[in-house]
């Protein structure tokens, strides 16, 4: 069962995943819609700014990476996602000043 404290725990450590390209971490980029764990098993259900994203293992192996220091994590599953697609209106406030978006 998922508790409010490990959502947070793993949001935490997941914006520390920083998109190479866009030099954003994935959460302020808006991109992780779901965090779920169950007898160890964690569940990232997320999408990317754009299919076919070049960095896709990438991003898979540095999710893995970070998530299997969590205590109670044993595995990680990442659930690739389209809908809701993906847009600059996900993004976080800070995100967008980074990336110099207005509006």
């Amino acid at each position: 069962m998922t508790t409010d404290r490990f959502t947070e725990k793993t949001m935490t450590a997941l914006a520390t995943v920083i998109d190479p390209e866009l030099g954003v971490n994935l959460v302020a980029l808006g991109l992780i819609y779901d965090v779920t764990l169950t007898k160890g098993d964690c569940v990232i259900t997320m999408t990317l700014t754009i299919a076919g994203c070049p960095l896709t293992e990438y991003l898979y192996q540095a999710i893995t990476k970070v998530l299997m220091t969590l205590p109670e994590v044993n595995t990680v599953h990442i659930n690739l996602v389209w809908e809701p697609a993906w847009s600059v209106n996900k993004m976080s406030r800070q995100a967008k000043l980074e990336l110099g978006i207005h509006g």
